[in-house]
């Protein structure tokens, strides 16, 4: 059982890492609606080689905040599951999830016995 003592840690590190996902996102999307859309690089030419190079940046830049929205909602539901009383528990078996497995990634939803035949690592 995860004591008081982990959960608080945990949740400090979330809001933590919370506030950074909102400032790394802050730096490459403008938030609209609710969600994020990277910014599309102006760089000034019409050359073909600097279209090119912008369309290659805005395609870096919606894979990066991509994946820093889809954290940034990982680490709300940790927080809200930590307000519920309900963290560290598996959201597919409800079995308590590995504390090595929180510390690395206090976000983890899944124990890693689910997280492997989800992702068909067996």
């Amino acid at each position: 059982m995860l004591t008081k003592e982990f959960i608080a840690e945990m949740q400090a590190r979330l809001e933590k890492d919370k506030r950074q996902l909102e400032a790394d996102l802050a730096d490459y999307a403008n938030k609209q609606n609710g969600s994020y859309q990277a910014a599309y690089p102006e760089s000034g030419g019409n050359s073909e080689d600097d279209n090119a190079s912008e369309i290659t940046a805005y395609a870096d830049e919606v894979s990066l905040v991509d994946r820093l929205e889809s954290d940034l909602r990982d680490t709300v539901k940790a927080l809200e599951s930590i307000e519920k009383g309900t963290y560290g528990k598996c959201k597919y078996c409800g079995q308590e999830i590995d504390q090595k497995r929180l510390e690395a990634r206090p976000a983890s939803s899944a124990c890693i016995s689910c997280k492997k035949t989800l992702t068909q690592e067996m």
